[in-house]
């Protein structure tokens, strides 16, 4: 019954004299995303409406859930203005969503046509008692009922329908401008990234693969990440900049006291990825890290590790409880993929005894052993690029290749 979905955009429309850009840009996103020349927009200055011309709504949905921007959407019915037609299109999307049992409901109304002579409570009033003298299976709770009758009059119609599903929020992804994502083979960077592009940031992923010290599949769980992400993307595609770091990573383990070979290791990574964004135009950096989860994430290890780059450095998980983070990654599918037992080359020689509070001056005095700009000057020369799309799956292990072989 239902033959249009109603599109909310939330905050955009709070944006002032940047509203339009805003909206342009998540419209932009709705078209790409559902990717139907079947249906057809009706745009409005504070929501769209999205005419289904018979197509399946449930694909149209899949589409919409995976546009940042966006509050929420409604499956609606338009109606005439006149009480008789509201009623009609009321009965009807009730008796769409009632089962074989009984449903508790209440109905709400909203007149944004302040001229129309019928007021919201008179509305609310008339459309219940239609609805429950022709129904059997409906009981009025005002307060907590299962099933809300929504009913808007508007200047040029009235709107029904019964529930809003819950959108990403958020702002269009690109919008905020672009960030290099610090992305590893576990759970909360791929988080931090679709988080990230929720707020929208557009995003690139660097990682840091050290074949044959770690396994090619540690590498492929990295590729098949961001395949899940790039589902969010705009054109549903992300570039990755895969780091050879075994070069680098070995000089570290042969020169660097165990207790401080994570904190150093990490400000290597820092510089190398500070350098591949500016490259690449992006404005900040973005990781996975949480405040006190690891040995390098208590706040004193941020700040030393900090140090090495003059870029925002972006952690969108800092506060996360790491319950809150799985829940997140399963949402985005991406949890199944990340606990695959690969280790990256910051979990596969972790010191027994990690320095938790590292001490700048060490830092510094440890890394003048050895000439670790020149390693660094290398690997970014050699980093490879790759764009990761939906479309088309990458195997790196089919395909016989260490990722520093990849072009």
């Amino acid at each position: 019954m239902y033959e249009r979905i109603l599109v909310r955009y939330g905050d955009l429309t709070l944006k002032g004299k940047n509203k339009k850009v805003f909206i342009d840009k998540v419209n932009s996103l709705v078209r790409e995303k559902v990717n139907n020349p079947r249906v057809k927009y009706e745009k409005n200055h504070d929501r769209l409406y999205i005419l289904l011309n018979g197509e399946n709504h449930d694909e149209i949905i899949k589409g919409l859930d995976k546009v940042s921007g966006l509050s929420s959407y409604s499956l609606v019915s338009k109606s005439e203005r006149d009480i008789e037609s509201i009623k009609a299109n009321a009965l009807l999307a009730v008796e769409s969503e009632i089962k074989d049992k009984v449903v508790t409901f209440k109905v709400e109304s909203k007149r944004s046509d302040k001229q129309y002579p019928i007021q919201s409570p008179e509305i609310t009033k008339i459309i219940a008692g239609y609805v429950l003298k022709n129904t059997s299976m409906l009981v009025v709770d005002v307060h907590n009922p299962e099933l809300v009758l929504n009913i808007e009059v508007r200047h040029d119609a009235a709107f029904v329908y019964c529930k809003k599903i819950k959108g990403m929020g958020g702002f269009p992804v690109g919008v905020a401008g672009k960030g290099l994502l610090m992305l590893s083979g576990g759970i909360d960077s791929p988080v931090a990234g679709f988080l990230s592009m929720k707020q929208g940031i557009e995003i690139e992923g660097i990682h840091f693969e050290s074949t044959p010290l770690t396994s090619i599949e540690s590498a492929q769980k990295v590729i098949d990440l961001t395949e899940k992400l790039a589902v969010y993307a705009p054109h549903s595609r992300i570039k990755i900049h895969m780091v050879p770091f075994m070069e680098l990573h070995t000089a570290l383990l042969n020169h660097i006291p165990e207790a401080y070979n994570i904190t150093i290791m990490r400000r290597m990574m820092y510089r190398i990825a500070e350098r591949i964004a500016l490259k690449n135009g992006c404005k900040v950096l973005l990781n996975g890290e949480s405040v006190g989860q690891v040995a390098s994430q208590t706040l004193q290890s941020m700040s030393v590790i900090n140090e090495v780059v003059n870029m925002p450095v972006i952690r969108p998980l800092a506060t996360y409880d790491k319950l809150d983070i799985i829940a997140i990654s399963k949402k985005i599918e991406c949890f199944k993929i990340s606990i695959k037992p690969f280790e990256d080359c910051c979990t596969v020689y972790v010191p027994k005894r990690p320095a938790t509070a590292p001490r700048l001056e060490a830092c510094i005095r440890y890394e003048e052993a050895f000439d670790f700009d020149s390693l660094v000057d290398k690997t970014v020369e050699e980093t490879k690029t790759i764009t990761i799309n939906t479309k088309e799956h990458l195997d790196l292990t089919m395909l016989g290749l260490v990722v520093s072989e990849v072009i």
